[in-house]
């Protein structure tokens, strides 16, 4: 063979180990191959039903737990696509244990809605773009790309867009065209920027759409609902939803940025305050210093509460704000308060909890701590710390053994007999249902009661961070003594 010829065959030879090359398609095509497959091209509605399990954002036992879980005995939801409309109705039971926030203990079946409207804001609408269906209509109107990805050894088309100029969505479409996963983030005042992901599995034929039955979504890297669907009716009549209402993770889930509820400041005693609105923040004056117990719900109500600090104490520091403990209704402003040089005081299990999410990304919605770069300054206890400038003393405790929160802190002013709680107590409004009969006291309650006990705290007012101020015979009444 002449060396011409050699070369020639070896270049062939060569040509047929190097693996094709395929064009990649643009996002169009991608999207309606997807649209076609799913049988979603004439798709206007959509109701579906099931059963599964959800959990309350934020509410965790402690820092390192899963947010607790709630049966679902009944789901049922509509979407109309066209008008960007959804609603959800489900019922949900309690767990098998009573441990964290969210409402429990449920006694019976607690019914929970969910309304999507175009005036809905991004923490509900996104509930509707991140469905399949919702995604495929998203990706169409709104310039999606499309890049090739291969992920545990399988190959998808990930189409990308933008919602709001803001949240990017991005929905992975497998070799079968099937919408398997949707990923995006959400602004959260704890976490920052909060992913939050769904996986669609085990897609069904229904009268010519395919259907996932297997939904599981997961919010800040912690399960947040699993469904498993049993009935889809595509292009049924909808009933019209309410207007929009609710939020993500139910009970616990802290108030959306920018809805600051009306307060009102009350004295307590003399140097003690309290800020009540949909939470209560209490403000203790020292000779040198203020004491804020509670910054809750996010920036826009720490605000609120410190603008009510500067008018009571104008010459005097804020030094210190007592976080109870670290459920997000509870912890969403405390980086407001690090912002205007506050030391946050919590239970030691929190410290690492706190620093970690100040590491995350906080591009969505920037808070005050986030744009300042000031460092986030934490002082830990564990079962008692005492402030005392002399003449005024306040103690911290830990509620040992309370279901709630393995965290929880209560604060007890001796000399004034008030007591300030979170959530072991919760003293219902005036004009409030009273319970079924028969209904065991809340085991929160019944365990603040030991505590109490347990340390000889001499209380006449109790204050509630939920809830208004009660007195000491309410809540030995409420926990069955």
């Amino acid at each position: 063979m002449s060396k011409k010829c050699l070369i020639v065959a070896i270049a062939a030879s060569l040509l047929l180990c190097v693996p094709q090359v395929t064009v990649a398609q643009d996002a169009k095509t991608v999207i309606s191959n997807a649209a076609k497959a799913m049988g979603a091209e004439n798709l206007k509605t959509i109701q579906y039903s099931g059963t599964g399990f959800n959990s309350a954002l934020g509410q965790s036992p402690n820092p390192n737990a899963a947010w607790p879980t709630f049966p679902i005995k009944t789901y049922s939801r509509e979407i109309d696509l066209d008008a960007v409309i959804s609603r959800v109705t489900l019922v949900r039971t309690q767990g098998p244990t009573i441990r964290g926030g969210g409402g429990q203990p449920i006694i019976g079946e607690q019914t929970q809605n969910q309304n999507i409207t175009t005036n809905s804001g991004w923490n509900t609408q996104l509930d509707f773009w991140i469905t399949p269906y919702g995604f495929l209509k998203g990706a169409a109107a709104n310039n999606a790309t499309v890049a090739s990805r291969n992920m545990n050894g399988k190959r998808y088309n990930v189409v990308s867009f933008t919602m709001q100029n803001k949240y990017k969505v991005n929905g992975y479409l497998n070799d079968q065209n099937m919408v398997e996963k949707v990923e995006t983030s959400l602004e959260n005042p704890v976490l920052g920027d909060m992913p939050v992901e769904v996986t669609y599995a085990e897609y069904k034929d229904f009268s010519g759409l395919k259907f996932p039955t297997r939904m599981t979504q997961k919010q800040g890297g912690h399960p947040f609902t699993d469904l498993t669907i049993t009935e889809v009716k595509p292009n049924a009549t909808l009933t019209a939803p309410a207007a929009a209402q609710g939020g993500r993770g139910g009970a616990g889930a802290p108030p959306a940025p920018g809805q600051a509820p009306a307060i009102q400041t009350t004295q307590l005693a003399e140097g003690v305050h309290s800020v009540s609105g949909t939470h209560q923040s209490v403000i203790i004056d020292f000779k040198d210093h203020v004491v804020v117990v509670e910054g809750p719900g996010n920036e826009d109500r720490s605000k609120i509460v410190i603008g009510e600090v500067k008018k009571l104490y104008p010459n005097k520091p804020m030094r210190y704000l007592i976080n109870t403990h670290h459920h997000f209704d509870h912890s969403g402003g405390i980086r407001t308060f690090a912002a205007e040089g506050a030391t946050i005081i919590t239970h030691q299990m929190n410290k690492p909890y706190y620093e970690n999410n100040a590491k995350n990304p906080w591009a969505l919605a920037p808070d005050s701590l986030a744009t300042s770069k000031k460092p986030l300054k934490i002082e830990t206890m564990t079962d008692k710390k005492v402030m005392t400038d002399g003449t005024r003393t306040i103690e911290l405790h830990l509620i040992k053994g309370n279901p709630h929160n393995d965290g929880l802190i209560m604060v007890y002013l001796p000399k004034e007999k008030i007591l300030i709680q979170a959530d072991a107590f919760n003293p219902p409004a005036a004009n409030a249902t009273p319970p079924p009969a028969g209904t065991p006291p809340n085991p929160f309650t019944v365990n603040l009661i030991e505590n109490i006990d347990r340390l000889k705290l001499d209380v006449d007012k109790v204050v509630g961070i939920h809830g208004p101020v009660s007195t000491k015979d309410a809540l030995w009444k409420a926990g069955g003594k």
